[in-house]
């Protein structure tokens, strides 16, 4: 497969802890304000990132037209040929996550055997948890499988998965999956209009909890 374009953020005047290669979600590209400033506040915790699009999303950014999301299995090809190729080039550790969607597959390679990818853990940032409003289609099956350490940091108020809408310890049992909550927080960790804290501060502390978790997961 030929090489995939990246967007790249390195940390500046920090010590390089490792490289987390970021998905983005369905509806916005790997340069999205939340993709741009959720990099920028990852490389100040010293934590560099890789950041790709789909195949969807890259012909989006050649015709502007938009699209549905590719098929799964040809999303996860496509982040399995990225994630061989960054640790091909490079020795350091290498994690995995991204935004909605990019998270879930994450997630999803997370759960392959161990052996058939090399990455120490996976961060997802607002994970689907079900459609907003269907909590008969739970996206947790594979979270039993998880072959390394998995965080997800997620905003109380997320209407793919909200803090208070059911019993979360019950739901992870049994899994590798720590759960971070961004108080207030929506879908893109946008606040309540009445809360102190911004939606950049919330991406700071999404920041902050992901470098204390892979420092932890080593």
């Amino acid at each position: 497969m030929t090489s995939i374009k990246r967007f790249e953020k390195t940390p500046v005047g920090v010590e390089t802890v490792c490289t987390l290669i970021l998905a983005h979600g369905a509806g916005a590209p790997a340069d999205s304000y939340f993709m741009e400033y959720l990099a920028d506040a990852l490389a100040r915790e010293g934590i560099a990132t890789v950041r790709f699009e789909f195949p969807y999303m890259e012909r989006r950014r050649e015709d502007g037209k938009k699209r549905p999301p590719d098929r799964q299995p040809v999303l996860l090809a496509h982040f399995r040929e990225l994630i061989r190729q960054v640790s091909d080039q490079q020795s350091g550790s290498v994690y995995i996550g991204g935004k909605s969607m990019g998270g879930r597959m994450a997630s999803l390679l997370a759960a392959e055997p161990a052996e058939q990818l090399p990455v120490q853990g996976c961060v997802c940032f607002g994970y689907p948890f079900h459609p907003p409003g269907k909590h008969d289609r739970w996206r947790l099956d594979h979270f039993k499988d998880f072959q390394c350490p998995v965080m997800v940091i997620q905003g109380t108020r997320d209407p793919f998965g909200k803090k208070d809408e059911t019993d979360w310890a019950e739901k992870l049992e049994g899994s590798r999956c720590r759960l971070y909550w961004l108080e207030g927080g929506n879908h893109d960790f946008k606040p309540l209009a009445k809360q102190p804290e911004t939606q950049e501060q919330l991406l700071e502390e999404a920041a902050r909890m992901a470098a204390s978790f892979i420092r932890e997961a080593g």
